[in-house]
């Protein structure tokens, strides 16, 4: 019996130490002005209608049908921000070139998909929602720049009209955020990574059980719909009330079974 209690005791006090791991920041205000939005993943997207990703056309169709928008942000070499998924062009613009390498004189030269579109600056996609519907800006930290890129944003957004949340994979963004700018609205980007080879086993474990929160405090989690079963994030809804944001949603009746649960969704391929 003695035994017996010391496991049980033990296992209680690795379960409390579990849920003190999950405790975000609650009730900070801002989430209202986000809540009841949808958002068009990387703007209202279609390549063969030549509005490829990310790009201004994808976003001024966005606002002008009164959705919100998330988009991708990173650092190049000479300090401004371009709007992009991906650190590599190969995808989207065909060429072999890295965006961090590039500076924004450069961004003439790599049309989106072979559109007439290319890669926006960040400063010319808050034009295109200023006053209007919200963002969620999406940082892409690289080679350990989480701080300056951070603080490249927020110098930015600083004076911009508009309403917007910034979240990121990396818990540096999150963490410089809740250090230095403590009155943005803050989110943790995660999905189930345990398959995820380029990680190690405990960035693995981690980021998939959102184990970094208890550093960051972050006020929402987005976490990739298809794996919200995640008991930590179930966990936090029902214990923390953290905010849900779910992604990437691409069908009307999945978009609709989680707004019921009170998830904010983003969404793309259909327009809702």
């Amino acid at each position: 019996m003695t035994v017996f209690l010391m496991i049980l005791g033990l296992v209680l006090v690795l379960f409390l130490v579990y849920l003190a791991l999950l405790i975000p920041r609650s009730n900070y205000p801002g989430w209202e002005k986000l809540d009841g939005v949808r958002y068009a993943h990387r703007g209202l997207h279609d390549k063969d209608q030549g509005r490829p990703e990310n790009s201004l056309a994808a976003f001024r169709l966005a606002a002008e049908k009164g959705f919100g928008a998330e988009l991708d942000v990173h650092l190049m070499a000479d300090g401004k921000l371009a709007v992009v998924h991906d650190s590599s062009l190969k995808r989207v613009c065909g060429r072999e070139a890295v965006i961090e390498d590039l500076r924004a004189e450069d961004l003439a030269g790599y049309p989106l998909y072979d559109t007439q579109e290319h890669i926006p600056l960040l400063r010319d996609v808050l034009e295109v929602f200023e006053g209007g519907t919200p963002l969620v800006i999406e940082l892409k930290s690289v080679k350990g720049n989480a701080a300056a890129l951070t603080d490249a944003v927020m110098a930015e957004l600083k004076g911009w009209n508009g309403t917007y949340c910034i979240e990121s994979f990396q818990p540096g963004v999150i963490r410089h955020l809740r250090a230095h700018y403590p009155e943005v609205v803050r989110g943790q980007l995660s999905a189930n990574f345990m398959s995820e080879e380029s990680l190690g086993w405990f960035q693995r474990v981690a980021m998939t059980y959102l184990l970094t929160t208890s550093f960051t405090r972050p006020d929402f989690i987005a976490y990739d719909y298809h794996d919200r079963s995640c008991p930590s994030l179930r966990l936090m809804r029902r214990l923390f009330r953290v905010h849900e944001v779910g992604w990437t949603i691409r069908d009307r009746g999945a978009m609709e079974r989680l707004e019921a649960d009170g998830v904010t969704v983003i969404f793309e391929k259909f327009v809702p």
